[in-house]
């Protein structure tokens, strides 16, 4: 699949469940670096989400505040 064929959706961080385990998000629609949601941080806050990108193998903790985009189903 192409990135032009990929559909993204405006990520509503009010919504409840507005992220999910195994969800593709990025900071900008189309942009790159894209991450994969790996876990939620249970933190207190509700507000990071532990992720992994396709080029490296680590796995980073990102602040969701970050994130704008996922991809549709």
């Amino acid at each position: 699949m192409t990135a032009s064929a990929i559909e993204w959706v405006h990520l509503d961080l009010d919504a409840p469940h507005a992220l999910r385990v195994g969800d593709v998000v990025s900071a900008a629609a189309g942009g790159l670096p894209t991450y994969r949601i790996v876990a939620l941080a249970d933190d207190g806050t509700g507000g990071q989400a532990w992720v992994r990108d396709d080029d490296h193998a680590a796995v980073r903790l990102l602040p969701i505040s970050r994130l704008h985009w996922k991809i549709g189903s």
